[in-house]
């Protein structure tokens, strides 16, 4: 065995406080003796975890580094297995896949994986064969906090490679078991290195124990905060790219997710509430996930273990584990552990510990793999006739194509083509010019997806908006119109607007780039449309050059005739440059060649149309300054808010942001700084005593974004702040209620009674479900700018309502009239948005206040609201107050 610091002894005492702490009956029974099958051999070449570890299971967590070890290991000794590495972690840790089935089946591997994917290809075929192994995903990690799940990979890994007799060799034999460990190895990480830091030698359950109070969101999310279980259908992060990709390489036939939720829980898994269940979702598809799991229910039952279906848990969002598979010709199972956190826990249900989880979930992994061969059959002919039959149900379909463009940014439109091929749906370019809804899709720049094929599925859910729903109550958002999210131009094609004519080459996918600008005689300019126009801004101010925005449409003069450029366009001139100019040549192929932003050379600073134009040098071009920015997180804050912004300006825009934590911000000199951004969060109780000077920050030059209730919280104690000691304070007050405020709650009104029983579905009456919303924004105003069109679509998940304010100039994005494209939003919140704030815009001082309701970086998915974020940062200072009056 390996020597390691936390031995047996460990989980020793762990069992003794766990006999010491039950009832007498429950003491009778030793889970530990549990762990694996009593009835079954075991090949004792083959380590078990506990001996290659030097300690039980559920002793201490299992760290990367150990599984990974572990499982090349057992990998090498069984010809059962064969293990890769498919991809890296943000922070560089691998991510290993493991192929489990029998000897014979492993020497004809690729051929089961060809003939399994050609069931998903109509036109090959293919037939569902006697001999024909049914494919079982078992996911493991995807949420780092919750452990028990990547700990439950090694006893499972070692049970296929070892385990002995006629129950695995049918399995084996039946079956390609599929396992991803891990997941998410960084959030994994985070949450060892926490217990390591603060774990015991004497196995501590009380749940106010420092052990088990650390900040689970940083070890749920990967290195920047994202959530990866919402991964399946975006894949941004590199960790859900590599395992997706895997994925539709096998295209499995049942995907099990594991994971933990609450520790005064019990035990949950799929199936999940009825009325919750996506309409694109097959009635097939959901009795088969409950006829998978009855042996999973049935080693419960013996084990006298407590368990539930349905509960508050759906499989409406299709973006996560327990969705995406069922419109893919699969079933999504998700399993969830009572958390234990530490070792142990003390709950209301009694102790939790760390290894009886480890346990059901590897227990139930190999109930659910027999389960997928006791219903092999039933699953295949499926999967078979659910990709057959996809061409009649487009048939039926009256949308027949969508069409979509994304005027002057060929970088955002390749993003959303690639997310489409990658989920293996045909997109085709534009053959012929379609006018639809007032707008015009040119051949050859727009792209066209039709409804006739395989996907016919998957597209709708990714293009179809949706606004009735049968249960009003979600688990996570209630839509995800995709093109929306991206900023597209889009439109759906009935029959009548649909020929074949119209379907061009399919799309070549490869990420554009602009042609190399001509060498200038007095200035460079580039526009601002392209999506990283904003990197391409950041590498001029990173090498301390000057440059100016216009804030007006002008005409230059350019090596290649006049050449008329938006308000937004960014000049580069030679005057008072302390770079050499073969220094800033090279810099402007670089932007054309990395950032696909097409770069202008000016040969003059007068307008090509006279005096009727803005030459280069006038006053409508504003001065600009690299950005400085401070991105304040914390315990109490929104993390998924913070490293939406946090990867958008590190991985996308190569911009340095300092993150720091809110309770730890008292300290830091502002002055070093241009930008200081409040993500969403918590902010009841917030009132530090370093606000005054965060008021005279922002008065002397400092610019404050606020996104949704930090929003609140600036608007509340920057931007509408009266000092309590004014003369007129009270006058003020009341002024500011006047100019939109809303109005103070009139304390006669009797409240309204209810029966607990409705307070579940009217708790869904006061949220907005993760809903998309149309707005109305002002493109000529400096935080527009980069939009062609005013009209905008917003991910909005919050009821906060920012009232516009008394300047008429500062309300940059309204809620439009109505207000909701896609979505689950009540009639009540419906009306109370509409025509309210989305992005305030104000001057304070010589600084600037900037407020979303919403969150602009959403999942790192909504690229067409990305470029406010980052116009808010570049341009701040671009815009006037209006004239005192």
């Amino acid at each position: 065995m390996r020597p390691r610091k936390i031995i047996g002894t460990v989980f020793a005492l762990a069992w003794m406080l766990f006999a010491a702490t039950t009832s007498a009956q429950e003491a009778a029974f030793d889970p530990d003796a549990e762990m694996f099958p009593a009835d079954v051999q075991y090949d004792t070449r083959i380590p078990t975890p506990a001996q290659f570890l030097g300690r039980p299971l559920g002793a201490a967590p299992v760290r990367h580094h150990e599984l990974v070890e572990y499982i090349n290991k057992v990998a090498g000794l069984s010809d059962r297995l064969s293990v890769e590495v498919i991809g890296y972690s943000h922070e560089r840790r691998p991510i290993l896949f493991v192929v489990a089935t029998s000897p014979e089946n492993q020497a004809r591997i690729d051929d089961i994986r060809t003939q399994h994917i050609a069931l998903t290809e109509p036109a090959l075929r293919q037939s569902v064969t006697a001999d024909m192994p049914v494919i079982t995903w078992l996911n493991y990690g995807v949420h780092g906090a919750e452990a028990s799940g990547m700990d439950a990979s090694l006893p499972t890994v070692y049970y296929l490679a070892a385990a002995q007799g006629a129950r695995v060799d049918q399995l084996l034999s039946g079956s390609v078991i599929l396992v991803t460990a891990v997941f998410n190895p960084d959030g994994h990480a985070n949450r060892v290195a926490w217990l390591d830091t603060y774990g015991s030698r004497v196995v501590n359950p009380d749940p106010n124990n420092m052990e088990q109070d650390y900040d689970g969101r940083l070890a749920r999310t990967n290195h920047y905060g994202f959530d990866l279980n919402r991964q399946w259908l975006s894949v941004t992060q590199p960790e859900s790219r590599a395992w997706m990709r895997k994925w539709h390489e096998w295209r499995p036939n049942v995907s099990v997710d594991y994971h933990e939720m609450g520790s005064e829980q019990t035990y949950y898994f799929a199936p999940g509430i009825p009325t919750r269940t996506h309409p694109l979702i097959p009635d097939e598809s959901m009795q088969l996930v409950a006829d998978v799991v009855a042996p999973a229910e049935q080693f419960l039952d013996s084990q006298g273990r407590l368990y539930f279906h349905g509960d508050r848990y759906d499989h409406f969002f299709l973006g996560k584990g327990a969705g995406f598979p069922l419109v893919n010709g699969g079933i999504g199972i998700l399993h969830e552990a009572s958390a234990a956190r530490g070792v142990a826990r003390n709950t209301s249900n009694g102790l939790r510990t760390y290894r009886e989880n480890i346990l059901k979930h590897f227990r139930t992994s190999i109930a659910n793999a027999e389960g997928a061969l006791q219903q092999r059959d039933a699953l295949l002919q499926f999967q078979k006739s659910f990709y057959d039959s996809a061409a009649e149900r487009a048939s039926n379909h009256s949308v027949k194509a969508y069409v979509f463009a994304a005027p002057g940014d060929d970088a955002r439109l390749y993003h959303f083509v690639d997310l489409l091929n990658f989920h293996r749906i045909e997109v085709r370019t534009l053959a012929q010019d379609v006018t639809e809804g007032g707008i015009t899709y040119r051949a050859n720049e727009a792209m066209i997806v039709s409804l006739d094929q395989p996907q016919h599925q998957l597209i709708r859910s990714i293009f179809e908006t949706m606004t009735e729903f049968e249960d009003t109550t979600f688990y996570d958002v209630s839509t995800w119109t995709v093109p929306l999210a991206y900023g597209l131009d889009y439109a759906s094609l009935s029959g009548r607007r649909l020929n074949s004519s119209q379907l061009g080459e399919p799309a070549a996918l490869e990420m554009p780039v602009a042609s190399a600008p001509d060498k200038a005689a007095y200035a460079y300019a580039f526009e601002w449309n392209g999506y990283y126009a904003p990197r391409a801004l950041n590498r001029v101010l990173s090498e301390d050059l000057l440059a100016r925005v216009a804030i007006d449409p002008f005409v230059v003069q350019t090596t290649r005739g006049s050449v008329n450029l938006d308000r937004g366009s960014v000049v580069v001139a030679f005057d008072r440059q302390e770079q050499a100019r073969d220094r800033i040549d090279e810099l402007m192929r670089t932007i054309a060649r990395e950032d696909s932003v097409t770069v202008h050379a000016l040969s003059s600073g007068r307008s090509a149309i006279g005096t009727r134009g803005s030459d280069v040098g006038g006053q409508f071009f504003k001065a600009l300054k690299k950005p400085e920015i401070l991105l304040v997180a914390g315990r109490d804050l929104d993390w998924y808010n913070a490293g939406e912004i946090w990867h958008l300006l590190d991985q996308r825009m190569d911009m340095k942001v300092t993150i720091r934590d809110r309770d730890r911000l008292g300290g830091v000199p502002l002055n070093q700084y241009t930008h200081l951004v409040f993500v969403g969060g918590n902010y009841d109780n917030y009132a530090p005593e370093y606000a005054g000077r965060i008021r005279q920050w922002v008065n002397e030059g400092g610019t404050i974004i606020g996104v949704r209730q930090g929003a609140d919280w600036v608007r509340s104690n920057v931007l509408d702040w009266i000092d309590p000691l004014a003369e007129d304070a009270a006058g003020l007050r009341l002024a500011l209620s006047e100019s939109g405020h809303p109005p103070v709650e009139d304390p006669l009104q009797v409240p309204e009674r209810f029966s607990y029983a409705e307070k579940e579905k009217r708790d869904a009456l006061d949220v907005i479900g993760g809903a998309i919303f149309a707005g109305d924004l002002d493109n000529a105003h400096p935080l527009g700018f980069g939009y062609q069109r005013r009209n905008i679509a917003l991910h909005k998940n919050t009821t906060s309502v920012l009232t516009r304010p008394t300047n008429p100039y500062a309300s940059v994005i309204t809620y439009a009239t109505p207000p909701l494209l896609s979505g689950y939003a009540s009639e009540t919140n419906l009306q109370q948005l509409e025509g309210t704030a989305a992005l305030i815009a104000e001057r304070k001082g010589a600084g600037s206040v900037i407020l979303f309701a919403d969150n602009p970086t959403f999942r790192a998915t909504w690229f067409g609201t990305d470029k406010l974020l980052m116009n808010a940062l570049f341009f701040s200072k671009a815009f006037n107050p209006p004239p005192e009056r």
